[in-house]
């Protein structure tokens, strides 16, 4: 009887007749002690630093908290999302223009597609900003006429039509439509050839092709960076300030300044920064997920 409860057993184990009885081993996980040292570490350098900071005499709370929901912030924060939806939005329009020149076989096309990518890639936002921001100093009225002639039948003064809003606007649009043009194209290029021969013997034409087949697959591609690039448009926006451009930097640099208190006024600015960028954050994750559905094995 326990010949036969061993070979039943055995049997059940998996082992042949004749041969020893696998019996299932233990999995225990395995410590990385160093690890667990070094994140502990970091943690509490971490607390040490906010408890450094929650303690320091030099700051005046008060001021914070004052000033994290006054309405001269809110404002600034409003404004700074309003320059970077519209920028975003000119950016990827902008962008997908480009990337579709530089892809396409006019060499005249391409070749300026390429020039604008390497000059505003190359220029620093910063420089690009004063530029916009005095543009009147090169030309105090902007209108209509003739070219070459002094025939204008429009004309307006610069700064009435060109805001420091306006200017903001066109300045990080522009540069964004650069690093756009890059995504999107890589995007592009990393849809398979076949689909767009599939389209060609369909009858689809260029545009069709790129419309329906190409860029909602691109798709996949191109929204993690361009998720990256909203996030980085979105601080890069506080380089306005140098124009006077209202927006949130702008607001708590000046809150700083009147009342002596810089470090606390830029507390509030990094406060808004980091809710701004976490929501952000996890939208980008919630696209990604939704645009990689059918494409995870």
């Amino acid at each position: 009887m326990t010949d036969l409860a061993t070979r039943d057993e055995a049997n059940r184990l998996g082992a042949g007749p004749g041969e020893p009885a696998f019996v299932p081993l233990k999995s225990v996980p395995i410590r990385h002690w160093g690890q667990l040292i070094v994140a502990t570490i970091l943690i509490l350098l971490v607390i040490a630093f906010i408890v450094a900071l929650a303690r320091n005499e030099r700051l005046d709370w008060s001021v914070f908290w004052e000033n994290l929901t006054a309405a001269d912030v809110l404002h600034g924060l409003l404004v700074t999302i309003e320059l970077t939806v519209v920028s975003m939005v000119g950016g990827i329009v902008l962008g997908i223009l480009l990337a579709v020149a530089r892809l396409s076989s006019n060499r005249v096309l391409q070749a300026l597609s390429a020039s604008y990518v390497w000059f505003f890639r190359g220029v620093p936002l910063l420089v690009q900003i004063l530029v916009w921001g005095n543009f009147a100093l090169l030309f105090p009225r902007l209108g209509i006429g003739i070219p070459f002639t002094d025939v204008m039948f429009v004309s307006v003064n610069t700064n009435a039509v060109l805001t420091t809003f306006a200017a903001s606007c066109i300045a990080l649009g522009l540069h964004e439509a650069a690093y756009m043009a890059e995504v999107v194209r890589g995007g592009i290029i990393g849809v398979d050839a076949g689909q767009r021969e599939a389209a060609s013997a369909l009858g689809m034409g260029g545009g069709q092709t790129m419309r329906r087949i190409v860029l909602p697959q691109a798709m996949r591609i191109i929204l993690p960076p361009t998720g990256n690039q909203l996030i980085t448009l979105f601080k890069s926006s506080s380089l306005v300030t140098v124009i006077a451009g209202q927006d949130l930097m702008t607001v708590v640099t000046g809150i700083g300044a009147t009342t002596y208190r810089v470090m606390e006024a830029l507390f509030v600015g990094t406060f808004w920064y980091l809710v701004i960028v976490s929501v952000l954050m996890v939208g980008q994750r919630f696209l990604e997920k939704r645009a990689a559905r059918g494409h995870e094995r």
